[in-house]
């Protein structure tokens, strides 16, 4: 189980986009990576198709390894931690300021 999910806002911490924030599209349990808005870009070659009818050069987000972001936490990077509230619930909170994340 990862620490961060999709819909997180996200700081990449490594990397040729290192310092940019985004948010979360999707995650890969068996790969470790996310696929963040606007970071990693790529350039993908395709073929035109019913969907895309032209084809040709198109630039979308690359998956980026789960360890070189952190989450953004009210405008901080924080590592993110989990503990049982006082329901019995398990929820994670952010280790910097110990509030838990919605």
């Amino acid at each position: 189980m990862l620490k961060i999910k999709k819909g997180d806002t996200v700081r990449v911490i490594a990397g040729r986009d290192k310092g940019k924030e985004g948010t979360v599209i999707s995650v890969d349990l068996k790969k470790n990576t996310l696929l963040v808005e606007g970071v990693n870009m790529v350039t993908r070659h395709t073929k035109p198709s019913f969907q895309n009818q032209q084809g040709g050069i198109v630039r979308q987000e690359g998956p980026i390894d789960v360890s070189n972001v952190m989450y953004v936490h009210k405008g901080t990077a924080t590592r993110v931690g989990f503990k049982t509230d006082d329901n019995g619930n398990k929820v994670r909170y952010a280790k910097a300021t110990g509030e838990t994340i919605g």
